[in-house]
């Protein structure tokens, strides 16, 4: 009941507020964001597996935000920003999908 009340509550303030993102920031947040959804969705793979740990989810999460971020830093270090980007894209976007498919083949048993 309390993480249902936790969503609503952050669906409405993120529609009420609205708020600027750091120019800094801006190339890394799309792929901050994709590595997050792969480790939520991974969260509910292994709820599903029943291997879930909220340590491993927590370090799992950190983990993957973190190398993404970095690579992506060490790609506009080198001038592949683009390139490196889109690498991590295509892997954590496999990874998403494998991890929806499994989902999908608990709750529908097939």
């Amino acid at each position: 009941m309390a993480a249902v009340l936790g969503i609503i509550v952050g669906v409405v303030v993120g529609i009420f507020v609205h708020t600027d993102v750091p120019v800094w920031l801006q190339p890394y947040l799309p792929i901050m964001v994709v590595a997050a959804l792969d480790a939520l969705l991974g969260a509910g793979r292994s709820f599903f597996e029943r291997n879930f740990s909220d340590r491993v989810f927590v370090i799992s999460f950190l983990s993957n935000v973190l190398t993404a971020v970095l690579l992506v830093y060490i790609g506009s270090l080198l001038g592949v920003s683009s390139q490196l980007t889109t690498a991590v894209i295509v892997v954590l976007g496999i990874r998403i999908f494998s991890n929806v498919s499994a989902i999908r083949r608990f709750i529908f048993s097939a």
